[in-house]
């Protein structure tokens, strides 16, 4: 019986993914550094040592992590100025609190990050538990993330439901035990994911309640 969803964040109940490739994207081109989709995708969900590593072997000359960040991110807080909600995530929430199920947040960015978007889109009184990467020692894919939701809000791994976008994601949910849904984004959506409970689309795909029947049927 599954008693509790948890989402992720970036990618999934906002598309920051795509945004943060294109302004990464832009940055480097001013250095003649070619960013790819299929590169930039192995770093959604997780930490940014995979992208730096990559960045750093193709300059022509070292630049300090920090600019690049900072150059990204003025990109990016430009681009989301007026972030919106992916489709029918605000539906899932809904469904979730109107059923009793209890709704929690597993996110690799940084709690700082996670709620300003939750408050600016007037969602974040509907999660109960949040924990960011300022919660654990490691993030996805890493099931430490995961475990510490499930541990507090009191369900067993195989009572909750993960939605995810990533790769990355998609691991630590499975390793947490956790079935797992996958609604991949722009920059995802060319991945093989395999091991998951079921993907879609976008959560306009199926309702909340099909989901469950879907994961309680299998």
């Amino acid at each position: 019986m599954i008693k509790a969803v948890i989402f992720d964040f970036d990618g999934l109940i906002v598309d920051t993914e795509s945004v943060w490739f294109e302004a990464y994207k832009e940055v480097l081109q001013r250095y003649e550094v070619e960013l790819t989709l299929q590169k930039f995708s192995e770093v959604v969900g997780t930490s940014d040592e995979i992208l730096f590593d990559f960045i750093n072997t193709n300059l022509k000359e070292p630049i300090e992590k920090e600019l690049i960040e900072q150059m990204a991110k003025e990109l990016v807080d430009e681009k989301l100025l007026e972030p919106a909600l992916r489709e029918s995530v605000e539906d899932y929430l809904i469904s979730a609190k109107n059923t009793g199920l209890k709704i929690a947040l597993a996110s690799s960015s940084s709690r700082e990050w996670v709620e300003s978007f939750l408050k600016k889109l007037n969602i974040y009184e509907y999660f109960s538990v949040i924990k960011t990467k300022d919660d654990v020692k490691k993030v996805k894919p890493d099931p430490e993330l995961y475990l510490k939701a499930i541990e507090e809000i009191g369900v067993q791994a195989s009572e909750a439901v993960a939605f995810e976008d990533s790769l990355n994601g998609l691991i630590a949910a499975r390793k947490a035990g956790l079935h797992c849904v996958i609604v991949p984004n722009q920059v995802t959506s060319h991945l093989e994911f395999e091991n998951h409970s079921l993907r879609l689309s976008s959560m306009a795909e199926k309702s909340l309640e099909d989901v469950i029947k879907h994961l309680t049927n299998k």
